[in-house]
């Protein structure tokens, strides 16, 4: 770990095409390891209120910098994909050229029994985009837990709202961990976008769009696995105030079928729904 900091701190800036390939591996890969599906629990137990999933957060605060005031602040965006390497999970952090060089960050990573066996940071027109390679330091595997998946997506978040407190405004986590609520506000029916494609015989792409909050990764889990249909793979997308999220799913080592399918999306829209009285607010 103390030689990635370094290898990390002193690296050089690169364009985002002359790392891709090297560095991350082909996306869509074949023979990805599956995401173990939630056991089915209350509720309770399945949101990041168990103590069982710790978030670390950053050592210390920093100054915000200059300009960070203004109304050009960036989206945050944390992207958490499964696809691309078939033995680790990729992290990739983006907020405009404000990221450094994170080791607070793969810090509290390594807080939650990861390991950053690669990084790299590189360059395009929307700013620096840091990528890490995370493995499990007891396997030495990609996370196929979807409770240490949504765990790593907060750690990230809090360093990030510790870091840079100016985008506590621009995250939807910035009402529940932030100095700031976003001021924009979110209309939960019309933001929700799910899906279905299908992707060969074997499987089906699973597109979900919505509003963000804690927990919600692992709400989507679960409610995919309750109606028994098996998460493979996929990507969550942290965008600001959204959350998109793309699960290669199957059924029996299926394809969905058209049957399946539409209740997938009606299970998903009704557990996503905007309440409408005091009782489905519990």
């Amino acid at each position: 770990m103390a030689e990635m900091a370094v290898r990390v701190a002193a690296g050089t800036l690169r364009l985002c095409a002359g790392v891709s390939q090297a560095a991350l591996g082909r996306r869509g890969a074949a023979g990805l390891v599956n995401w173990r599906a939630v056991a089915p629990a209350t509720s309770a137990n399945l949101r990041l209120s168990s103590p069982a999933v710790r978030v670390p957060r950053a050592a210390s605060p920093a100054a915000v910098e200059d300009g960070s005031n203004t109304d050009t602040d960036p989206i945050p965006k944390v992207i958490i994909d499964q696809d691309s390497d078939p033995d680790a999970t990729i992290v990739e952090i983006t907020l405009g050229d404000r990221l450094g060089d994170l080791l607070d960050t793969m810090n509290a990573l390594k807080g939650l029994g990861l390991n950053v066996v690669k990084a790299s940071v590189c360059l395009d027109a929307s700013g620096k985009h840091n990528k890490f390679a995370i493995t499990k330091l007891s396997t030495g595997r990609k996370i196929d837990d979807p409770e240490l998946l949504e765990a790593v997506r907060l750690t990230i978040i809090n360093n990030m709202l510790q870091y840079h407190p100016e985008s506590s405004s621009k995250l939807a986590m910035g009402a529940t961990f932030g100095p700031e609520a976003p001021t924009e506000q979110v209309d939960l029916d019309i933001a929700t976008h799910i899906d279905i494609y299908d992707d060969g015989s074997e499987r089906s792409l699973l597109v979900v769009e919505t509003a963000d909050r804690p927990g919600l990764l692992i709400d989507l889990v679960k409610i995919i696995s309750d109606i028994n249909v098996n998460v493979q793979s996929g990507e969550f997308d942290t965008e600001g105030l959204l959350a998109k999220a793309k699960f290669h799913v199957s059924y029996r080592g299926k394809a969905l079928s058209k049957a399946l399918q539409e209740v997938l999306v009606n299970s998903l829209r009704y557990s996503l729904r905007r309440p409408t009285t005091d009782e489905d607010s519990y």
